[in-house]
């Protein structure tokens, strides 16, 4: 899988947290037992455990899964930062915030060879964020089965959906556009990237499996106030426009200098989505 950097990760955790749809992580809340244990896919830096623990309850048990070493080394170091209190549990953590006890293991794990191989345990609820568009179809039907194997509540946050728009607008914009879609298919590390499509992927895949499914938009909204991030975006879509072959070098650098002006804002497209089991909640087998 192609790498992230924990800056990188930084700078959108904001965002992300601001873009998430709140009735599916309140749907999702509801149809969780207590204590709930969940498996976080492609974890990053720990943001979905962030999100989504607030309102998951008093006692929870999460396994953070990542094939970066280094990732999982700053998860551990930013959700410490995040507790209010932090107590070594092993070669892992528990959390104590906001009056819940958060226990936490981290797992380096290879996701493209096996993803049932993270699910150990029974978990209540596999989660990811950010990830889905970047994998390919057969892998989410792989992900999909497995977490169907288990009975466990899926929920998936921030999948993107190709939906972009950039103001004012600029002559390169469907150029750009189409020329990142291009790159966007490309293999990740998970085989051809569904990209835009994956969020249909994914409700085909559960609906298969008897799963109840719901989506919802959680777009970035970038205003003229955001360009911390906003510039490390545009850059990165200019680049991998110009990538692709589709776009020349001068084109690509005239739309990213432009998007690097000041009063620039951007809304680029995500969904959520939450697939429940036929029975509605997760067994915790307690």
């Amino acid at each position: 899988m192609s790498g992230f950097s924990p800056d990188w990760l930084a700078l959108r955790e904001p965002a992300d947290h601001a873009a998430r749809d709140a009735g599916l992580v309140s749907a999702l809340a509801r149809a969780l037992p207590e204590p709930v244990r969940a498996v976080d896919l492609g974890c990053g830096t720990g943001s979905n455990l962030r999100a989504l623990a607030p309102h998951l309850g008093p006692r929870q048990d999460w396994v953070l899964v990542d094939h970066d070493p280094a990732l999982l080394s700053a998860a551990r170091l930013r959700l410490a930062a995040w507790a209010e209190g932090t107590e070594a549990a092993g070669d892992g953590l528990i959390l104590h915030r906001g009056g819940a006890r958060i226990a936490v293991r981290f797992r380096a794990l290879d996701l493209a060879a096996d993803p049932a191989a993270a699910l150990v345990g029974r978990p209540d609820l596999v989660t990811a964020a950010a990830l889905f568009d970047l994998a390919s179809e057969r892998w989410i039907a792989a992900v999909a089965e497995a977490v169907a194997g288990a009975g466990a509540v899926f929920y998936t946050a921030l999948t993107y959906d190709g939906q972009e728009r950039w103001a004012p607008p600029h002559p390169a914009d469907a150029a750009i556009h189409a020329a990142f879609l291009a790159h966007q298919a490309g293999d990740k590390g998970f085989g051809p990237a569904a990209g835009p499509g994956a969020t249909a992927a994914l409700e085909t895949a559960f609906r298969s499996h008897g799963y109840a499914v719901e989506t919802a938009a959680s777009p970035w909204r970038l205003g003229s106030d955001a360009a911390a991030l906003r510039h490390p975006l545009a850059e990165g879509t200019a680049r991998a426009a110009q990538e692709t072959g589709r776009v020349g070098a001068a084109e690509a650098a005239a739309w990213m200098t432009a998007r690097l002006a000041p009063g620039t804002e951007a809304v680029i497209g995500h969904r959520d989505l939450l697939a429940l089991p036929a029975r509605g909640v997760a067994s915790s087998g307690r």
